[in-house]
Protein backbone atom coordinates (compact mmCIF):
# COMPACT_ATOMS: atom_id res chain seq x y z
CA UNK A 1 0.00 0.00 0.00
CA UNK A 2 1.32 3.45 -0.94
CA UNK A 3 1.56 5.80 2.02
CA UNK A 4 3.37 8.96 3.09
CA UNK A 5 4.09 10.73 6.38
CA UNK A 6 4.64 14.45 6.79
CA UNK A 7 7.30 14.90 9.45
CA UNK A 8 7.39 18.68 9.43
CA UNK A 9 6.00 21.64 7.45
CA UNK A 10 7.02 25.29 7.67
CA UNK A 11 5.96 28.36 5.69
CA UNK A 12 9.05 29.45 3.76
CA UNK A 13 7.52 32.39 1.89
CA UNK A 14 4.20 34.23 1.85
CA UNK A 15 3.62 36.66 -1.04
CA UNK A 16 1.56 36.53 -4.24
CA UNK A 17 1.86 32.77 -3.72
CA UNK A 18 3.09 30.95 -0.65
CA UNK A 19 5.85 28.35 -0.50
CA UNK A 20 5.67 25.59 2.09
CA UNK A 21 8.72 23.52 3.04
CA UNK A 22 7.95 19.87 3.79
CA UNK A 23 10.06 17.16 5.36
CA UNK A 24 8.44 13.81 4.64
CA UNK A 25 8.91 10.15 3.93
CA UNK A 26 6.95 7.74 1.76
CA UNK A 27 6.74 4.03 1.03
CA UNK A 28 8.96 2.64 -1.73
CA UNK A 29 7.74 0.47 -4.62
CA UNK A 30 10.23 -2.24 -3.62
CA UNK A 31 9.06 -2.12 0.00
CA UNK A 32 9.97 -0.18 3.12
CA UNK A 33 10.19 3.58 3.59
CA UNK A 34 12.26 6.31 1.96
CA UNK A 35 14.69 8.26 4.09
CA UNK A 36 13.32 11.69 5.07
CA UNK A 37 13.26 14.01 2.04
CA UNK A 38 12.67 17.73 1.69
CA UNK A 39 10.26 19.24 -0.87
CA UNK A 40 9.05 22.79 -1.52
CA UNK A 41 5.38 23.23 -2.45
CA UNK A 42 4.04 26.33 -4.16
CA UNK A 43 0.62 26.68 -2.56
CA UNK A 44 -1.63 27.81 -5.38
CA UNK A 45 -4.93 26.17 -4.49
CA UNK A 46 -7.89 25.63 -6.79
CA UNK A 47 -8.30 27.39 -10.11
CA UNK A 48 -10.79 27.22 -12.95
CA UNK A 49 -10.35 27.96 -16.63
CA UNK A 50 -12.73 28.22 -19.56
CA UNK A 51 -12.50 28.29 -23.34
CA UNK A 52 -15.35 30.55 -24.54
CA UNK A 53 -16.83 29.05 -27.72
CA UNK A 54 -19.55 30.30 -30.07
CA UNK A 55 -21.19 27.24 -31.70
CA UNK A 56 -23.08 29.39 -34.24
CA UNK A 57 -19.88 30.75 -35.79
CA UNK A 58 -17.40 28.04 -34.66
CA UNK A 59 -15.23 30.74 -33.05
CA UNK A 60 -13.25 30.76 -29.82
CA UNK A 61 -12.06 33.53 -27.56
CA UNK A 62 -8.48 33.57 -26.30
CA UNK A 63 -6.86 36.25 -24.17
CA UNK A 64 -3.33 37.62 -24.26
CA UNK A 65 -1.46 38.88 -21.21
CA UNK A 66 2.01 39.20 -19.69
CA UNK A 67 3.25 36.12 -17.79
CA UNK A 68 6.33 36.17 -15.56
CA UNK A 69 6.93 32.44 -16.10
CA UNK A 70 7.74 33.07 -19.76
CA UNK A 71 10.33 35.85 -19.36
CA UNK A 72 13.34 33.51 -19.69
CA UNK A 73 12.51 30.82 -22.20
CA UNK A 74 10.23 32.34 -24.83
CA UNK A 75 10.56 35.09 -27.43
CA UNK A 76 7.84 37.03 -25.64
CA UNK A 77 6.31 36.83 -22.15
CA UNK A 78 2.87 37.70 -23.57
CA UNK A 79 0.89 34.45 -23.75
CA UNK A 80 -2.27 33.41 -25.61
CA UNK A 81 -4.49 31.69 -23.06
CA UNK A 82 -7.97 30.64 -22.10
CA UNK A 83 -9.73 32.66 -19.40
CA UNK A 84 -8.69 31.53 -15.90
CA UNK A 85 -8.50 32.57 -12.28
CA UNK A 86 -8.16 31.49 -8.66
CA UNK A 87 -11.26 30.29 -6.82
CA UNK A 88 -12.10 32.50 -3.85
CA UNK A 89 -13.93 31.54 -0.65
CA UNK A 90 -17.05 29.42 -1.25
CA UNK A 91 -17.02 30.12 -4.99
CA UNK A 92 -17.57 27.07 -7.20
CA UNK A 93 -15.34 26.43 -10.23
CA UNK A 94 -18.35 27.22 -12.45
CA UNK A 95 -18.94 30.54 -10.64
CA UNK A 96 -15.28 31.44 -11.07
CA UNK A 97 -15.32 30.60 -14.81
CA UNK A 98 -18.31 32.90 -15.33
CA UNK A 99 -16.83 35.72 -13.19
CA UNK A 100 -13.43 35.61 -14.88
CA UNK A 101 -14.98 35.52 -18.37
CA UNK A 102 -16.66 38.83 -17.57
CA UNK A 103 -13.61 40.39 -15.86
CA UNK A 104 -10.95 39.25 -18.32
CA UNK A 105 -12.89 39.28 -21.58
CA UNK A 106 -16.21 41.09 -21.13
CA UNK A 107 -17.82 37.80 -22.15
CA UNK A 108 -21.00 36.29 -20.70
CA UNK A 109 -21.10 32.48 -20.63
CA UNK A 110 -24.47 30.79 -21.20
CA UNK A 111 -23.63 27.13 -20.55
CA UNK A 112 -20.55 25.32 -19.25
CA UNK A 113 -19.35 21.93 -20.47
CA UNK A 114 -16.74 20.24 -18.24
CA UNK A 115 -13.54 19.22 -20.07
CA UNK A 116 -11.38 17.80 -17.28
CA UNK A 117 -9.84 18.40 -13.85
CA UNK A 118 -6.07 18.10 -13.34
CA UNK A 119 -3.01 19.15 -11.36
CA UNK A 120 -1.12 21.70 -13.45
CA UNK A 121 2.41 20.95 -12.19
CA UNK A 122 2.31 18.35 -9.38
CA UNK A 123 6.10 18.23 -9.06
CA UNK A 124 6.07 21.60 -7.30
CA UNK A 125 2.57 23.10 -7.05
CA UNK A 126 -0.83 22.36 -5.49
CA UNK A 127 -2.64 24.11 -8.37
CA UNK A 128 -5.75 22.06 -9.21
CA UNK A 129 -7.55 23.20 -12.37
CA UNK A 130 -11.19 22.61 -13.33
CA UNK A 131 -11.35 23.22 -17.09
CA UNK A 132 -14.50 24.03 -19.08
CA UNK A 133 -15.75 25.00 -22.50
CA UNK A 134 -18.28 27.82 -22.23
CA UNK A 135 -21.00 28.57 -24.76
CA UNK A 136 -20.98 32.27 -25.57
CA UNK A 137 -22.15 34.76 -28.16
CA UNK A 138 -18.85 36.19 -29.42
CA UNK A 139 -20.33 38.62 -31.96
CA UNK A 140 -19.22 41.69 -29.99
CA UNK A 141 -16.16 40.16 -28.27
CA UNK A 142 -12.96 42.19 -28.26
CA UNK A 143 -11.10 44.98 -26.54
CA UNK A 144 -8.83 45.26 -23.51
CA UNK A 145 -10.08 44.05 -20.14
CA UNK A 146 -8.94 43.07 -16.65
CA UNK A 147 -8.89 44.54 -13.17
CA UNK A 148 -6.46 47.44 -12.73
CA UNK A 149 -6.15 46.70 -8.99
CA UNK A 150 -4.83 43.23 -9.92
CA UNK A 151 -2.38 44.65 -12.48
CA UNK A 152 -4.29 43.04 -15.34
CA UNK A 153 -4.02 44.30 -18.92
CA UNK A 154 -5.71 41.67 -21.08
CA UNK A 155 -6.28 41.76 -24.84
CA UNK A 156 -9.15 39.68 -26.26
CA UNK A 157 -8.64 37.67 -29.45
CA UNK A 158 -11.67 36.22 -31.25
CA UNK A 159 -10.85 33.74 -33.99
CA UNK A 160 -12.17 30.71 -35.88
CA UNK A 161 -11.66 27.51 -33.89
CA UNK A 162 -9.61 26.12 -36.80
CA UNK A 163 -7.21 29.08 -36.50
CA UNK A 164 -6.74 28.54 -32.76
CA UNK A 165 -6.00 24.86 -33.38
CA UNK A 166 -3.56 25.85 -36.14
CA UNK A 167 -1.77 28.18 -33.68
CA UNK A 168 -1.54 25.27 -31.24
CA UNK A 169 0.14 23.08 -33.87
CA UNK A 170 2.50 25.92 -34.82
CA UNK A 171 3.73 26.15 -31.22
CA UNK A 172 2.18 29.58 -30.60
CA UNK A 173 0.23 28.24 -27.60
CA UNK A 174 2.77 27.70 -24.84
CA UNK A 175 0.78 26.88 -21.71
CA UNK A 176 -0.68 23.58 -20.58
CA UNK A 177 -4.24 24.66 -19.73
CA UNK A 178 -4.84 26.23 -23.14
CA UNK A 179 -3.15 23.31 -24.90
CA UNK A 180 -5.48 20.84 -23.18
CA UNK A 181 -8.57 22.94 -23.98
CA UNK A 182 -7.69 23.29 -27.67
CA UNK A 183 -6.74 19.61 -28.03
CA UNK A 184 -10.11 18.71 -26.51
CA UNK A 185 -11.87 21.04 -28.97
CA UNK A 186 -9.92 19.63 -31.90
CA UNK A 187 -10.85 16.06 -30.93
CA UNK A 188 -14.52 17.02 -30.62
CA UNK A 189 -14.51 18.73 -34.01
CA UNK A 190 -12.72 15.79 -35.71
CA UNK A 191 -15.29 13.37 -34.30
CA UNK A 192 -18.10 15.68 -35.43
CA UNK A 193 -19.19 16.23 -31.83
CA UNK A 194 -18.79 20.00 -31.75
CA UNK A 195 -19.61 21.48 -28.32
CA UNK A 196 -23.20 22.66 -27.77
CA UNK A 197 -24.31 21.42 -31.21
Amino acid sequence: MKRHRILDMTLAYDGHFSVELYRLEHTLFEGGWSPPIQRELIERGRVAAVLPYDPRTDQVLLIEQFRIGAVKDFDSPWMLEVVAGVIEGDETPEDLARREALEEAGCELHELMPITRFLVSPGCSSELCSLYCGRADLADAGGVHGLAEEGENILVHKMPAARAIELLHQGAIANAITTIALQWLETRRLSERAPFA
